[in-house]
């Protein structure tokens, strides 16, 4: 593997973000204006904390994130943040209450990832696996023209995934951003505008 403390793993220390994560995000919010008229963002896998960080700047004090993960997160629980500390794949009523209170969301986002295994299939498989969850969450909880935005590995899984995916959504995009690690097996799938 290449020198982990990269350009923005460095980038990301010196401007007091968690992980360098949060260059995929602001350069697919670039491309893609996912926050332009976000004021409720869901965000799923949200520890370290970077991608909550960088959405919360984005909407504004008016605006609430509600960040989810099995992690604490790294970054000050300021206000308009609400964090609840669950698995996805196992969502309590805590989890399910916070959504009911909070719905619809204009964003829905996902960096989840799995524990790899180092075992191709079994990571695309648990990744897969994630995303779908994601998606779930964003069929009940996002509302309508709203945008979804999820990572997972690239496999032979994925093209159905996405099929899935444009049933719901009128624009579905994949995308590589150039932060990630080009050995890197990850890819995002941005749903635009839900039907």
């Amino acid at each position: 593997m290449k020198n982990y403390r990269d350009y923005y793993f460095k980038k990301a220390k010196k401007e007091n973000y968690p992980a360098r994560s949060v260059y995929k995000l602001k350069e697919m919010d670039k491309k893609f204006q996912i926050f332009n008229k976000a004021k409720k963002v869901l965000d799923l896998g949200a520890a370290p904390g970077s991608w909550t960080k960088y959405a919360k700047q984005r909407i504004g004090n008016k605006g609430i994130i509600v960040a989810i993960d099995l992690n604490p997160l790294q970054i000050p629980i300021s206000h308009g943040i609400i964090f609840h500390q669950c698995d996805i794949l196992n969502r309590d009523e805590d989890f399910i209450g916070l959504m009911e209170d909070h719905m619809p969301f204009d964003v829905v986002m996902s960096d989840m990832a799995p524990k790899t295994t180092g075992i191709k299939i079994t990571d695309q498989t648990r990744s897969l696996e994630l995303a779908e969850n994601a998606f779930d969450i964003a069929c009940n909880f996002l509302k309508k023209n709203g945008i979804f935005l999820v990572k997972i590995f690239n496999g032979p899984d994925v093209s159905h995934f996405m099929a899935r995916v444009k049933k719901y959504f009128k624009k579905v995009k994949m995308y590589k951003p150039k932060s990630s690690r080009s050995e890197s097996k990850e890819i995002f799938i941005l749903g635009i505008n839900k039907k």
